[in-house]
């Protein structure tokens, strides 16, 4: 396979990506908006890996339903190459979908039962391509090759595979029409640890191997530590920090992230990170966020300030953060 695209060009950037949903509160009745996303804006090289984080709910999946364009941004804008997708007309949108492609976080309900594998792999090729049904059964047996499954796998069902053998099947479909980008949502949360291991090195060999840019989204601390290159960090739809993982996880300077790291056996930071930080009180609701800052009614460092005024990112020591205090936090 011909790389995508030449490691260091920007493969997918996003400027001010915003989600948000009516949600209908009966006839007659203005219907309450949901902020599933606010603001977020990042991009991605070639070769590169940004890792997503938050905790359930913070907007981190649905950030990438947007940019694997299953839905259109509320507002904002976001390229895919030179292309802004919103606003591209359904044509374009075709061609484009295949430039991105999808890795589930469930190789067990994400493959067809009742298909082979080869019929797996060769339907995307099938639908967007007009190769020969000769040429299809070439490339799907080359990919299972390269992803580390053997020829008479071609044949058999998904109920025969282990599930890191199920995931490696749905990387090796994704990867079918070339795509520039792989979004991939919790792609080895259901596996054994050991598998865990093994699906992230086949991950990071084949990023190596054919440029590709990775929209990578977890929980998992420990995951991001072993395949980001770069870090963004979600709370309630906003971004509260974002930059180079190794700055991040060696001194976060948002609380939240502290939180994060801290939570993590083996993973905090200097400094305050150091101390374990226990969040009080529930994650507020997107249909009705804080005032100010979003983490003010949890964060153990907030002033009255924070509970009236939202902050916005500021650059500091490498990377940016969405704090009113994180210039105080940085000095202890």
């Amino acid at each position: 396979m011909t790389p995508p695209a030449t490691e260091g060009v920007t493969v997918v950037r996003a400027d001010n990506l915003r989600q948000v949903y009516p949600i209908s509160k009966g006839m007659l009745r203005k219907p309450d908006l949901l902020q599933a996303v606010s603001g977020v804006s990042f991009s991605v090289q070639a070769g590169k890996t940004l890792a997503i984080v938050g905790e359930s709910g913070c907007g981190k999946s649905t950030l990438a339903r947007m940019v694997s364009l299953i839905e259109s941004p509320t507002d904002g804008a976001l390229h895919l190459g030179e292309t802004n997708v919103v606003g591209a007309s359904a044509d374009q949108k075709r061609v484009l979908r295949q430039k991105v492609q999808l890795v589930f976080q469930n190789p067990y309900g994400s493959l067809n039962p009742r298909k082979r594998i080869g019929q797996i792999l060769e339907a995307p090729l099938e639908i967007n391509t007009d190769l020969t049904a000769a040429q299809r059964e070439e490339k799907a047996r080359a990919m299972l090759a390269l992803v580390g499954l053997r020829p008479e796998h071609y044949d058999r069902y998904p109920h025969m595979f282990s599930g890191g053998q199920r995931q490696r099947i749905a990387i090796a479909r994704a990867l079918m029409l070339n795509p520039s980008l792989v979004v991939a949502d919790e792609p080895v949360s259901a596996l054994d640890v050991s598998i865990q291991a093994q699906v992230l090195n086949l991950l990071a060999d084949l990023q190596k191997d054919l440029g590709l840019a990775y929209l990578f989204i977890s929980h998992d601390l420990g995951v991001v530590r072993h395949i980001a290159h770069d870090v963004l960090v979600m709370y309630l739809g906003h971004t509260v920090e974002h930059g180079e993982k190794n700055a991040i996880f060696s001194q976060p300077l948002h609380p939240y992230t502290q939180a994060l790291l801290a939570s993590t056996p083996g993973l905090a930071g200097s400094g305050p990170a150091q101390q374990r930080i226990v969040l009080k009180g529930e994650l507020p609701s997107p249909l009705n966020p804080p005032k100010g800052c979003v983490f003010s009614t949890r964060c153990p460092h907030a002033v009255e300030r924070c509970h009236v005024e939202r902050p916005t990112l500021q650059t500091l020591r490498g990377r940016q953060v969405a704090c009113f205090e994180a210039e105080r936090l940085a000095t202890q």
